[in-house]
């Protein structure tokens, strides 16, 4: 019985290898570094001008790349061209600002044909919604223990 499981799962997993494409992982991981790269000298190139020619520094400066990252990103879903990246660079374009825009447009985009209340304002955050979620959640928490840990200590 075992010897023929064992084959029985040999000429499924040699079923599998053939029907399956190859990846290509080496050029997978080089346009995944390549794109992320690109994403993040974009970020470093708006933080530059922003200190230049605003003078902005700190969390000013900081709060204004984040909001020009997301607007690119939801802006570049909207085109449809930021898929078109994800297609070249798989893993690559999932840099966190800019990758949060594109799950939080693409649902809203999906939906449009449902009107603006059920389909894009209901849908918006069905990928995301979870992230903020915790996130909020855990801020909550650090927040209560680092007021406990300041009010024993």
């Amino acid at each position: 019985m075992k010897t023929s499981e064992n084959c029985i799962n040999r000429n499924y997993l040699n079923y599998v290898k053939s029907v399956c494409p190859k990846t290509k992982e080496k050029r997978s991981l080089f346009r995944a570094f390549l794109v992320g790269g690109i994403i993040c000298s974009i970020g470093q190139a708006i933080r530059l001008i922003f200190e230049s020619l605003l003078g902005l520094a700190g969390d000013e400066l900081a709060a204004y790349v984040s909001m020009v990252m997301i607007f690119l990103g939801a802006f570049l879903t909207g085109l449809g061209v930021y898929d078109r990246i994800g297609k070249f660079a798989g893993g690559g374009s999932i840099v966190p600002i800019t990758g949060f825009a594109n799950s939080v447009v693409s649902p809203a985009m999906e939906f449009k044909t449902e009107g603006y209340v059920y389909g894009v304002a209901s849908k918006m955050f069905i990928i995301a919604g979870p992230i903020i979620v915790f996130g909020v959640a855990s801020s909550v928490l650090v927040g209560i223990l680092y007021f406990i840990g300041y009010r024993i200590f």
